[in-house]
């Protein structure tokens, strides 16, 4: 690793005609970035993902634009020697690879692997070759049961999952990096990112694809607890949008939170995805086991003060657009007949 120490401090990255690799860019959040930064006059986007999760139809319409490509020798963040030869081309780096948060409770030495380590091999490779500027994905999973809501930047970590675990290390390693050797980073913490991409039949989904997966098939949703339990919802496209805004901004060494600052509950959610999809289904609700009183996370939102002023984030998208956008989606995609 290089040992010279360079410049620290925000520096705004002008992408205009810059190269940005954006790792995990076939995934669900990342192929969104990718669209997002296909709208800037960004010189080239170049995709690096290991297509375990991701899916190279996700950035198919992307890929179209010749700025766009995936790169050619691999992308596992990993395979250290490919990591750095990606790096190296580019002036600025977004970071989206990860195992999520049931994935890392199920395979916490393969969440090791990749969201550490593997977090580790991003930021020597950013110091190695000079970037100019790291986008950097955690997680509102970092700060745990909520002492107060909403949630600020400032709100202690009280995580206990190895999925947030991994993502406190990660911040902790930016924080370093950017500390030992001046690597100009911003990370962002995601509340609930919902939206086109995200995978919709996997045993891991969220709570809005596995309520749309029941309503379709015409079958009860069931609601864990009394469902006022409450969650800050974001769709995929805003989220987007926040990573080009802080790859672009001045501002170092510091975590945002990225949502919509609204408290939905979760009955609210499911009444209005049922409204939308003209079902008349009703609710069942059923007592929490054990397990999920352990994991059960109360009233997460986040607070949006610190990125709208800083980086000049706001939300676009209502929860009730998000939803319709994302139902049209599905439709169009067939999942009514394959779910």
């Amino acid at each position: 690793m290089k040992l010279d120490y360079w410049e620290i401090g925000g520096r705004s990255l002008d992408i205009s005609g810059k190269r940005i690799l954006v790792i995990g860019g076939a995934g669900f959040i990342g192929s969104h970035v990718v669209a997002e930064l296909i709208r800037t006059d960004v010189g080239e986007v170049v995709i690096y993902d290991n297509l375990t999760r991701g899916k190279l139809d996700h950035v198919a319409q992307s890929l179209d634009d010749p700025r766009c490509y995936v790169f050619p020798d691999g992308g596992d963040i990993r395979d250290v020697d490919v990591l750095d030869a990606a790096v190296s081309q580019a002036e600025g780096v977004i970071h989206l690879a990860a195992m999520w948060l049931l994935h890392c409770k199920d395979y916490p030495r393969t969440a090791f692997d990749v969201n550490i380590q593997g977090t580790f091999n991003v930021l020597e490779a950013c110091v190695n070759n000079n970037i100019e500027r790291l986008v950097y994905s955690s997680s509102a999973s970092v700060y745990g049961d909520a002492v107060e809501v909403p949630m600020a930047e400032s709100h202690p970590f009280n995580n206990r999952n190895f999925y947030g675990a991994t993502k406190i290390s990660g911040e902790a390693m930016c924080r370093a990096f950017h500390d030992r050797y001046g690597l100009s980073y911003v990370g962002l913490r995601y509340m609930n990112v919902y939206g086109p991409h995200q995978d919709q039949t996997a045993a891991y989904t969220g709570v809005i694809p596995i309520v749309l997966n029941k309503i379709e098939a015409n079958e009860t949703p069931v609601i864990n607890g009394d469902g006022t339990q409450a969650y800050d919802f974001i769709t995929v496209r805003d989220a987007a949008r926040c990573n080009v805004l802080a790859l672009q901004s001045d501002i170092a060494d510091e975590f945002y939170n990225v949502g919509t600052g609204i408290q939905t509950s979760i009955k609210e959610l499911c009444d209005l995805l049922l409204n939308l999809t003209g079902s008349d289904l009703k609710v069942t609700y059923k007592p929490y086991s054990s397990e999920d009183i352990r994991r059960l996370v109360q009233n997460r939102i986040g607070s949006t003060e610190k990125a709208q002023r800083d980086i000049g984030f706001e939300y676009h998208d209502s929860l009730e657009d998000g939803l319709r956008s994302l139902i049209n989606w599905r439709s169009e995609a067939d999942f009514a007949r394959n779910a």
